[in-house]
């Protein structure tokens, strides 16, 4: 089993919370966590994938709950939404800490009333496909270094991993477990399928289904681009309110998340148009029929994917290193762009470009200097990451990094 750098924040949460649900896109490692757990702890283990208890909790779900011995952990959860009033019950008469883990494949933050249920009981902790640290066995330490300042001197450890493929793998573990492009591709069909025809259904009554797998490869391949909703709507075939709901649950499924735009004035950040990325590079190579070769061969593609790949490998590292922290894109009226922005919970910013080239020059810098001009007291950190191999630094508190800094420093 591979170690999940999550698994201290989830042992951490258990300590002081009731309820601690542990929320991530079906075949990320959940099981196989929520089960080492349970085994470690002695913890009653049920999965609601299994009709006979599916069954047993949809008959009597306050009998069902009433009746476990703590600490229990319930596999898929959203497949049994009655639980969590019979949850809040029995937390209600207990407050021990971690008496209850619970998994989920759909982001119950945007289900009817669950979100409500257990407000002030249960920690939420997401988690995401395997990331490039986890794979080689390293906790990485980039988000930490980029705001303590320190990450340009860091000593990078040597990786002669082909960056290609390591998009075109992707991060899921039984993807990564197939021998060839191939029998990927045949995982990641059985995988989206399956995702749309039984977890979609199940959370909505969704009148022309035909159209989600239309719609997933439409924002795959404007991957890492501005999200313009009547773009896609005409694209797709759409009307507005459908490609909403869509988009929506897409969302909650986690096979898609939207980058918000970065601006001073808060307000702002809710009506500027946000970016739109795929969860995973591999579902995305996929989607488009993209191998490692189409990749080297368009630069543009491989461009779109890698800033795809660095926003999520950001995603989960700030999981485990630092709840909270936002994550953004920004973009000025006159067209000035910086790939992400990390802000902390002090206003501390950080900007990250991504350059698919082995070439860079001054002018790769000029919208992170931009940024940091604007914001000479908050600002940390620019790094730009491209595909070679040599750390530069670019003026101050600016850097040119190795894509592979994000997971070998």
């Amino acid at each position: 089993m591979i170690q999940r750098h999550i698994e201290n924040a989830i042992n951490q949460a258990m300590s002081d919370t009731p309820v601690v649900l542990l929320n991530g896109a079906r075949q990320t490692g959940k099981t196989t966590l929520a089960q080492a757990l349970a085994d470690r702890t002695g913890a009653q283990y049920f999965t609601l994938d299994d009709a006979a208890t599916l069954g047993l909790v949809a008959g009597d779900p306050n009998g069902f709950i009433r009746n476990l011995k703590s600490p229990v952990v319930i596999d898929e959860i959203q497949k049994a939404q009655e639980l969590f009033p019979a949850i809040k019950l029995a937390v209600d008469r207990d407050r021990q800490p971690g008496r209850f883990l619970l998994t989920g494949s759909a982001n119950i933050l945007t289900l009817p009333r669950l979100s409500e249920s257990l407000a002030g009981r249960m920690e939420i902790i997401p988690l995401f496909p395997l990331s490039a640290g986890e794979l080689a066995g390293h906790a990485e330490r980039f988000v930490p270094l980029l705001f303590e300042g320190t990450l340009g001197q860091s000593r990078l450890r040597y990786d002669k991993a082909d960056l290609t493929a390591t998009l075109v793998c992707g991060g899921y573990p039984e993807a990564l477990q197939r021998s060839s492009n191939a029998r990927r591709s045949a995982w990641f069909a059985s995988y989206i399928s399956t995702l749309l025809q039984r977890d979609v259904r199940d959370l909505a009554q969704v009148d022309g289904l035909h159209a989600l797998p239309n719609l997933l490869k439409l924002l795959a391949a404007r991957g890492s681009g501005l999200l313009n909703m009547s773009d896609v709507g005409r694209d797709a075939g759409l009307p507005h309110s459908t490609l909403t709901r869509y988009l929506a649950l897409l969302e909650t499924v986690f096979l898609v998340h939207r980058l918000p735009a970065w601006s001073h004035n808060l307000g702002q950040r809710l009506v500027k148009a946000p970016k739109v990325h795929l969860i995973d590079s591999g579902l995305a190579c996929h989607l488009l029929g993209a191998d490692a070769v189409r990749l080297k061969e368009d630069r543009p593609l491989l461009g779109r994917l890698l800033e795809s790949y660095v926003v999520a490998e950001l995603r989960k590292q700030i999981s485990w290193a630092a709840p909270g922290m936002g994550l953004y894109h920004y973009r000025t009226a006159t067209g000035s762009e910086v790939d992400v922005v990390l802000e902390d919970r002090s206003g501390a910013i950080c900007g990250v470009e991504v350059k698919a080239s082995a070439t860079v020059g001054p002018s790769d810098f000029a919208a992170l200097k931009a940024l940091q001009e604007q914001l000479p007291k908050k600002f940390r950190t620019g790094v730009v990451l491209y595909s070679g191999d040599r750390v530069v630094p670019f003026g101050d508190r600016l850097w040119l990094m190795p894509v592979h800094a994000l997971w070998t420093c």
